[in-house]
């Protein structure tokens, strides 16, 4: 798995390569400078695939290596990184294993269009085996879920209250036919993110839907999940309509509490068995 991006990975060489002048890829070259110039350079680390995979995994994000322009060859860049070629590979093979990169057959290997989905598939793939991570996210959830109901609640429309009535009554529809109301569950924190009216915010809350998937997938599947979700998104919304902030940020930080118990019962069953 590739470590996070770091401003600067390893230590600079003491000199550099020497750079052909322009961008890696097809079409005119420039000159390299600054923190471009600072990431092509000789590799010295024990664990070269990885660091090779991180200086073009930033490259990709500042958009040096852009989408729909090949990377050079596997010969050029381990000439221009000062490593062999088979390092060059794996470096490859980890960036398309996380989605950042993909080999089209007589054409090259390109960098993806960037997406959420992509950005936050690896880390949904590392939560699934670490427990620690997954306690660490829940106290994400109630540090930030209660301070979006806050918010919410002091700009919420009449037509989001109706969407967020819409959830409810379907996830109540489903649990008296005890169907799965995955997607009503996301969707209902979807909508009170979307009443703040900041898209950052609603961006975010994006993403940490994506991560919260597995959770959700199993502790929905315990007695009594259901019901108690739907009680708890009732509570949230009756602090809506009335406009009350704290009682708003209260009843979704009960929530959130009420799914961290239930996820500890969840873990508790697994290691038993």
């Amino acid at each position: 798995m590739v470590g996070p991006v770091r401003t600067l990975s390893v230590p600079l060489a003491s000199r550099g390569v020497k750079r052909p002048a322009g961008p890696v890829g097809a079409g005119p070259r420039r000159a390299f400078s600054g923190r471009e110039a600072r990431l092509i350079e000789p590799i010295k680390k024990t664990r070269v695939a990885e660091e090779i995979a991180d200086r073009i995994r930033m490259l990709i994000l500042d958009a040096t290596f852009a989408p729909g322009r090949p990377l050079d060859s596997e010969r050029v860049l381990a000439k221009r990184f000062a490593v062999s070629r088979g390092s060059i590979r794996d470096a490859f093979r980890l960036l398309e294993t996380i989605g950042l990169l993909e080999t089209r057959h007589g054409q090259g290997t390109f960098p993806r269009e960037l997406t959420v989905d992509r950005l936050v598939a690896p880390l949904v793939s590392v939560l699934a085996y670490r427990r620690d991570l997954r306690d660490e996210l829940m106290d994400v959830r109630r540090m930030f879920e209660p301070a979006v109901a806050r918010v919410a609640a002091a700009r919420v429309t009449d037509d989001d209250l109706a969407a967020l009535e819409r959830i409810l009554d379907t996830q109540r529809r489903k649990r008296k036919t005890g169907q799965s109301a995955i997607l009503e569950d996301t969707a209902f924190h979807a909508v009170l993110a979307r009443a703040t009216r900041n898209r950052v915010l609603m961006s975010i809350m994006e993403t940490l839907n994506d991560l919260l998937v597995e959770s959700r997938t199993r502790t929905l599947k315990r007695k009594g999940r259901p019901g108690r979700s739907i009680k708890g998104h009732e509570a949230v919304v009756a602090a809506l309509r009335r406009r009350d902030g704290d009682e708003a940020a209260r009843a979704m930080r009960q929530h959130i509490d009420q799914i961290a118990d239930l996820l500890e019962e969840s873990q508790k069953v697994n290691f038993e068995r």
